[in-house]
């Protein structure tokens, strides 16, 4: 009960700072639909977060995290521009023991502004850094932004591009698929049974239907089996810039320079690198040493996924825990939600149980 104490009183203090920065408090529900979780992040969710069965309302989890929910407030009737910040218990089912807790206070701050999202990303971050200053975190940054541009410039299939795109938050399965789609791996061995059976002209659809798939749907599918067999394995040369890319970790500056470099060779990172530029330059405005600040490509791969921009995250000294904050760009997220409309969206969350102990030279 103490520890909860603690939380609460830092998440009040977090709350008064996002409030005094333009902030408007709102709530979320506790119970969360699944069904807008399951079609946002695949079956996937449901190894990270409590399912339950409402007789009324069907499949519903604990709240994973506040953005989605706040995102679909927002989209429903919310003005512009808009901030908001919240706080309250989130859920997370851990796979084993350790430290990391599977119910915890979160507080989080969001911005919704179409003006100019490279200030935005200063603002969110800056406010950060400010109120985390005092216990000498260490701040990591990247730009999931980039890492799709490059693969959207791949010359290769569109289905291929949207493959790695759709597992761009899963590096062991998108550095798989990379390597077969680049020729150095073989197609699975279901895949080249399956295929084999294609090219001896067995029908695959004249079997009893068992599925939920029409045989229409089912026709479409081995015929882009068909056609991503057939087609040329990416380039050697690009596939070498994209983990190129996918290894970039230096200062800021430095990495903004390095990409730079790569974009005369890889043209579809143009854009996102000049838009890393312009969020340097507003963060340096807002008085964070850019100098300093750690830029990693691959950063933010591995969290929920709805981030597709700038990403950054705080960290205490001791590396199995997770970040005391975290947050990012998610534009995609508020047209999914928002039913085709849209607008720049930022923000981030902070732990304010770890920020309590880490205060206090507590262990976490």
């Amino acid at each position: 009960m103490a520890l909860k104490a603690k939380a609460r009183a830092e998440a009040d203090r977090l709350m008064t700072a996002f409030r005094e920065a333009g902030a408007m408090a709102v709530e979320a529900d506790i119970l969360q639909p699944a069904e807008v979780l399951l079609d946002l992040y695949g079956e996937d969710i449901r190894g990270r977060a409590y399912v339950t069965s409402d007789p009324l309302h069907g499949e519903m989890m604990l709240r994973p995290d506040f953005t989605v929910p706040v995102v679909q407030m927002h989209m429903a009737d919310g003005a512009e521009p808009a901030r908001y910040c919240y706080m309250g218990e989130v859920f997370r089912k851990q796979e084993h023991l350790s430290e990391r807790k599977s119910e915890y206070f979160q507080v989080g701050y969001e911005v919704f502004d179409r003006e100019n999202p490279a200030l935005a990303d200063a603002e969110v971050f800056a406010l950060f850094a400010g109120l985390l200053a005092p216990l000498n975190l260490r701040a990591a940054t990247g730009d999931i932004g980039i890492l799709m541009a490059a693969v959207r410039g791949l010359k290769t299939l569109e289905s291929r591009k949207a493959a790695l795109l759709r597992h761009i938050w899963r590096p062991l399965r998108f550095t798989q698929l990379l390597d077969r789609f680049g020729g150095r791996a073989p197609v699975p061995e279901t895949r080249a049974r399956l295929l084999a059976a294609l090219r001896a002209g067995e029908s695959l659809t004249a079997a009893p239907q068992i599925g939920l798939r029409s045989e229409a749907e089912i026709n479409a599918r081995l015929s882009a089996l068909r056609d991503d067999a057939s087609a040329p394995a990416i380039a050697a040369e690009e596939v070498a810039r994209l983990n190129d890319l996918l290894n970039l970790s230096a200062k800021s500056p430095a990495a903004l320079a390095h990409l730079r470099d790569v974009a005369r060779d890889m043209p579809a990172i143009a854009a996102a690198t000049d838009r890393m530029e312009a969020r340097l330059e507003a963060l340096s405005a807002k008085g964070v040493d850019v100098d300093a600040l750690d830029f990693e490509a691959s950063h933010g791969r591995t969290t929920l996924e709805y981030y597709d921009g700038f990403v950054f995250s705080f960290h205490g000294p001791d590396p199995d825990l997770p970040p005391v904050a975290s947050g990012g760009r998610y534009d995609a997220l508020t047209e999914v939600l928002g039913q085709g409309r849209s607008i720049p969206a930022v923000g981030g969350v902070v732990r304010p149980g770890l920020v309590a102990d880490l205060a206090e030279g507590a262990p976490c």
